[in-house]
């Protein structure tokens, strides 16, 4: 890997077609930054992102890009990562999001009731659910 800043970014944008800039919180990202790697690893894999130093107005780290194969891994990226609820970036950078959004809740069980006949009943074969309610003690 090369040791020059200049030379990672570099080879990162030729290898990966998809930037993201994220402006680093003022006291950095902290414990998020292994977060997010594992994220990033989980997601992208191990050799399907890369993360280089990004200066903006001139200041040194105060921002970074963070590269990726595919537009949807980019976006799945900034909808977990980034604060979202503005359509602007500030800057040209995202921000890094201070909370955790919100579990997803998936949808419960329910049962469409069928009113048709089973293949059984069209064959003319009894239905073993039935006959096994029928036999069932009360």
């Amino acid at each position: 890997m090369p040791g020059n800043p200049r030379e990672i970014i570099t080879t990162a944008e030729r290898r990966f077609p998809v930037r993201v800039r994220i402006a680093l919180p003022s006291d950095g990202l902290g414990r998020r930054h292994a977060q997010i790697t594992a994220w990033l690893d989980e997601n992208c894999g191990s050799d399907g992102w890369a993360m280089t130093p990004s200066r903006t107005r001139g200041v040194l780290n105060d921002a970074i890009s963070i590269y990726f194969a595919d537009a949807t891994l980019a976006s799945a990226f900034v909808a977990r990562w980034c604060v979202v609820a503005k359509v602007e970036t500030a800057g040209g950078v995202f921000q890094v999001r201070e909370d955790e959004p919100a579990p997803r809740v998936g949808a419960g069980l329910h049962r469409t009731p069928w009113t048709g006949p089973t293949q059984l009943q069209e064959r003319g074969e009894p239905d073993p659910a039935e006959q096994a309610s029928a036999t069932a003690p009360k």
